[in-house]
């Protein structure tokens, strides 16, 4: 039997024999007792009141007297108004730490439904950024904690592989390129590719001012605002010059149209620069651990939707306009108008959302869909998952879309444009660089082989960086600085690691010494940090679902910290290993050894591993 449910049948029957009333066990409600009274685990009575006709003080010593008569797992209890504020005892605790070593603790039995998780989602035009790893590590996160609550999960993306950005590094290649490629430059394919990006930009900006230069007076003169300096007017029309003016503009489009068309030299030219980004996000993918079991590409899907909307047309969900747009109206929730086909037929970003969803539920008969993109885009899934309502769709009231705040550095905010975003694979490989720093300072890893050593520095690294960010609340803007996050006394991902490589160390030196663990419940006498941390770990679960229902893996990351602490300071109150001691080592270290497998479990769901030596 599950441990709590001990007390609540203790406090069910305490409730029979006083009161001679029958209390349903899902009624009995317990929770953590706050920090500010003495006990362990609180039940609320004021819900009793209205039918044993007491109050909820008296009910509450009432029940409390049973329970401390009755129940062996009842040491003592104190009454707060109506909060019954229990004391465990010793075998409730004993209990605890087998229930928490079982085999059913750390991962919930299977659900049968299916959920489905989209992250990343790049453009093919730059490579991953640090912007990309929050993405990718609240969607990895978030898939991990689905599966372990029981979902099959399947993980996928839809890459953003056309359109007029992607040609732009197109153009950029043939203008500048002279032919050279990401192995004739030594280079990862989609920093390469990225770098032509950058490139367009420059290129575009030179001939703004060429332009400016030679024909911007008459065109100010003409089409400025009343009052407007031509200083003002210059910044203004900046970003529409390239759709108005440009010639890198117009070819950029009429590319655009080649592809759209099939031309087979677009199209080949095309395939080959995806082909090079493509290798370069897959070899990011895999040093951060990361992979997907489907992958969509826009250049497939987005011509989705179309039948849809005519369906919803029929249906009366949508409406035509007279210049043959159609459209759907919201104001009765309180959203706007909007449009899902263009007068022409063309598809709009929404249109393609439908049919990939639609699609989706069709090839994998989903339950349920979260989409992990950044808060930039709150408005439009609020729409998706509206229209898809209204459509019928019988997976529209699963839909969530995780909203998560932008990531700057500590010097501003990143430009792609520009080339002042931060690589992915740059900061990767400076939290280990990071970490390797940290290690060799403390000497902890001397004694392995320059492999081993590597191996750990990236563990170490990488825990740095995911933690980092995942430990921020989605909702939130952040700021990462790759020092910070490697600090070992700071609330980071080293910091625990480190509970973790203090708990093997301890193992090792026992089982060095032969140390055989015996039996401990005859001997066993608990003190307050151990009912903490058995406690804390009680919670495990909850605190998983926690996570999930709220699509917030930092309710996992401060819970691996706040269990972390717990044990940097029990080991330093507590002798773990004693030899001339059996029965007490025997329990601190089956206590440790559990925290590390807690650790571990709850650590691997934020995808980060746990080294042995630091």
């Amino acid at each position: 039997m599950e441990v709590l449910s001990l007390i609540r049948t203790a406090v069910q029957n305490a409730v029979r024999s006083v009161y001679d009333h029958e209390l349903a066990l899902d009624d009995i409600k317990l929770a953590v007792t706050k920090k500010e009274f003495e006990g362990d685990f609180t039940f609320v009575v004021f819900p009793l009141v209205r039918f044993l006709k007491q109050g909820p003080e008296q009910i509450a010593t009432a029940i409390g007297e049973q329970l401390k008569s009755d129940s062996e797992y009842v040491n003592d209890f104190n009454v707060v108004k109506g909060f019954l504020n229990l004391e465990l005892s010793d075998p409730f605790w004993l209990k605890t730490l087998a229930q928490i070593r079982g085999d059913n603790f750390l991962k919930a039995e299977k659900q049968g439904k299916k959920m489905m998780v989209e992250f990343s989602s790049p453009n093919t035009n730059k490579p991953l950024h640090l912007g990309h790893i929050r993405n990718i590590l609240l969607g990895w996160s978030m898939a991990q904690i689905a599966e372990n609550r029981g979902y099959d999960v399947i993980k996928t993306q839809i890459i953003n592989d056309r359109g007029i950005a992607v040609c732009k590094s197109m153009m950029a290649w043939q203008l500048f390129a002279n032919g050279a490629t990401p192995a004739s430059e030594n280079k990862k394919g989609d920093h390469f590719v990225g770098e032509y990006y950058v490139k367009f930009d420059k290129a575009l900006q030179e001939e703004y001012a060429g332009w400016q230069e030679a024909e911007g007076q008459k065109f100010y003169e003409e089409n400025k605002k009343e009052g407007e300096s031509s200083e003002a007017f210059f910044k203004r029309y900046k970003n529409q010059y390239f759709n108005d003016n440009s010639k890198l503009g117009r070819d950029t489009k009429d590319m655009l149209i080649r592809w759209e068309d099939g031309d087979k030299e677009t199209v080949e030219l095309w395939k080959m620069m995806n082909g090079w980004v493509y290798e370069g996000m897959d070899e990011t993918y895999e040093n951060l651990g990361v992979e997907f079991d489907t992958i969509n590409y826009e250049s497939e899907t987005y011509l989705l939707g179309k039948e849809s909307v005519e369906k919803g047309l029929e249906d009366g969900v949508f409406f035509r306009q007279e210049d043959g747009s159609v459209w759907i109206d919201l104001e009765d929730v309180k959203m706007d108008r909007k449009i899902v086909l263009r007068s022409d037929g063309t598809s709009v970003y929404m249109t393609q959302d439908i049919g990939t969803a639609q699609m989706r539920y069709e090839e994998h008969g989903i339950d349920s869909m979260v989409y992990v993109v950044a808060d930039e885009q709150d408005y439009h899934f609020k729409v998706l998952f509206e229209i898809l309502k209204r459509l019928g769709e019988p997976y529209a009231d699963h839909l969530h879309h995780l909203s998560y705040g932008m990531v700057d550095l500590p010097s501003g905010k990143m430009k792609s444009r520009e080339g002042t975003v931060v690589d992915a694979d740059d900061l990767i490989e400076e939290v280990v660089n990071e970490a390797r720093k940290g290690s060799s300072e403390r000497g902890g890893v001397a004694h392995l082989s320059e492999e081993e050593q590597n191996a750990i520095f990236r563990k170490i690294g990488l825990a740095a960086l995911k933690y980092f960010i995942i430990k921020i609340n989605p909702r939130k803007r952040m700021v990462f600085d790759p020092k910070e996050s490697v600090d070992m006394q700071g609330t980071t991902g080293p910091y625990i690691q480190n509970a973790f490589v203090r708990i093997r160390s301890v193992l090792r030196k026992a089982e060095a010494q032969g140390f055989e663990r015996t039996g401990y419940a005859d001997s066993f006498k608990s003190n307050e940090q151990d009912r903490a941390i058995l406690s804390m770990m009680l919670s495990y679960p909850e605190v998983l679902e926690e996570a999930l229902n709220s699509y917030d893996p930092s309710v996992i990351a401060n819970f691996c910290y706040t269990l972390a602490k717990a044990f940097h300071r029990y080991y330093h109150d507590n002798i773990l290993f004693d030899p001339s001691n059996v029965e007490e080592s025997s329990y601190r270290i089956e206590l440790a050894e559990t925290i590390s497998i807690v650790l571990e479990n709850a650590m691997a769901l934020l995808g980060i591993e746990m080294p042995d030596y630091m």
